[in-house]
């Protein structure tokens, strides 16, 4: 997507969000269907037909609010239908992709399953596999309730295939006392302010930096970071697919040396390739982990997690002096997709259509708001929410634009390669040029 589109779905973001957090009076006149909608949904005519939905989803962590979400209106929806019964089939998000992966080869996509935008859904959208979902969409203003241009991320040939959870940034996470206690005062400026602390924290024996790295997407979305500063601003990844640039420009070599020098420094726990994304991100909410590279839709799980009130947010830093600190990895969320196969079409669309319509005040309230995808109605101040979730929406405010994680960039066979390789920087050290050549050999072989 054009640089200048992907600045205009995150600026909307920014705005929705920022006219929330200070309950503007302007909130109900631009979001009434995301927050008033009713929570009842119409039953169907086939309302004394026995179904059965399956709901292939990524919240299998019952500590987090997106699980309370989740299980809330599936528990609602089937009370208010009790013909329709629900089967959550919950994952971690690398299982889920492998399963359906799995599941799209012998073509049984589970009735409602998760995907992710732009080059990840293709496929899937390409083998006809996916429903359009225009039609509810247009039921009831759901349309309106998404934040302007999200949608064209999940949208191929005028139809929408998949509605999102989210609009994120990525943002560093810090825990304020132990900063403290390894006598760090500032959050740093600069990558090598960065690396000076991770450095300080490993001499006091504090995990620097917690991470998942069984879920190979986490390594890859924090190198992206470091590459969005060292091409001194986000489109790299677009330069390569129009061939304005190689993965072998100085850009990128640079960033794969940043990175390195990261894992050198002992930045990450000891196997991070053995952890998945779950518990990584768990090592930080115990509070065994200083720092946590992640996306603002932690926020909610952060503050309720042991480490509550604890955790202060900051941008990531420049890189050797370049790049602008409100430029981000954007993270148009997950997305859920239906089944063209579906034995229960019209049921699961029905379904879905009340999850959608009903999700953001339920995160709302789960005081989960920050970063999805949809116009919220409240004051999150007077809602209560921490000074955490505040500081985020701030930086919401600023944000000039960014990229796109690589995986939602790039073909799924060049992804891959690159997914495997940074994977291998945490256990190998690599010449760049080398990491650099294996990226250009992956692309030119599936671009040709």
């Amino acid at each position: 997507m054009a640089k200048g589109k992907v600045l205009a779905v995150i600026l909307a973001s920014a705005l929705a969000l920022s006219l929330a957090a200070c309950g503007s009076s302007n909130n109900s006149s631009t979001s009434n269907t995301s927050s008033t909608s009713s929570t009842e949904s119409t039953p169907t005519s086939s309302s004394d037909k026995k179904v059965t939905i399956t709901f292939q989803n990524i919240y299998p962590d019952s500590t987090t609010p997106s699980y309370k979400m989740l299980h809330q209106l599936v528990d609602q929806y089937e009370k208010e239908h009790p013909n329709i019964t629900i089967d959550l089939d919950s994952l971690n998000t690398d299982q889920q992709k492998m399963k359906l992966k799995t599941q799209a080869a012998s073509k049984e996509v589970p009735d409602i399953t998760i995907v992710n935008p732009a080059a990840q859904m293709k496929p899937f959208v390409d083998a006809g596999l996916l429903a359009p979902l225009n039609d509810i969409l247009d039921k009831d203003g759901l349309r309106d309730t998404y934040q302007k241009g999200l949608l064209d991320y999940y949208s191929f040939d005028n139809n929408v295939y998949a509605l999102p959870d989210g609009n994120n940034i990525e943002v560093v996470y810090y825990n304020k006392e132990l900063f403290q206690q390894a006598g760090i005062t500032d959050t740093p400026k600069t990558f090598d302010e960065l690396l000076q602390d991770v450095k300080t924290l490993k001499a006091k024996g504090i995990t620097p930096i917690a991470i998942g790295e069984k879920d190979s997407w986490t390594g890859s979305f924090l190198f992206m970071n470091i590459l969005l500063r060292t091409n001194n601003g986000p489109g790299f990844l677009q330069d390569v697919l129009d061939k304005k640039k190689t993965f072998n420009d100085p850009a990128f070599t640079e960033a794969v040396a940043k990175f390195q020098e990261l894992v050198d420094a002992g930045a990450f726990e000891e196997g991070a390739t053995s952890i998945d994304y779950n518990a990584g991100g768990n090592i930080f909410k115990t509070g065994k982990a200083a720092m946590y590279i992640m996306g603002t839709w932690e926020i909610g799980a952060i503050d309720s997690s042991p480490v509550a009130g604890k955790v202060g947010v900051f941008q990531f830093p420049t890189v050797n002096g370049k790049g602008d600190v409100n430029e981000y990895m954007l993270a148009p969320g997950s997305a859920f997709a239906v089944s063209a196969n579906s034995d229960h079409l019209q049921e699961t669309k029905d379904f879905l259509h009340f999850f959608a319509s009903n999700l953001p005040k339920a995160e709302f309230d789960l005081k989960n708001a920050v970063g999805i995808g949809q116009k919220v109605d409240g004051d999150f101040k007077a809602a209560g929410y921490s000074d955490l979730a505040i500081s985020a929406l701030d930086l919401f405010k600023n944000v000039k634009g960014g990229d796109l994680a690589f995986d939602n960039t790039m073909n799924p066979a060049t992804a891959q390669i690159h997914l495997s390789s940074i994977q291998n920087l945490f256990v190998q050290k690599v010449d760049p040029s080398q990491v650099a050549q294996e990226h250009q050999s992956a692309f030119e072989a599936n671009n040709k």
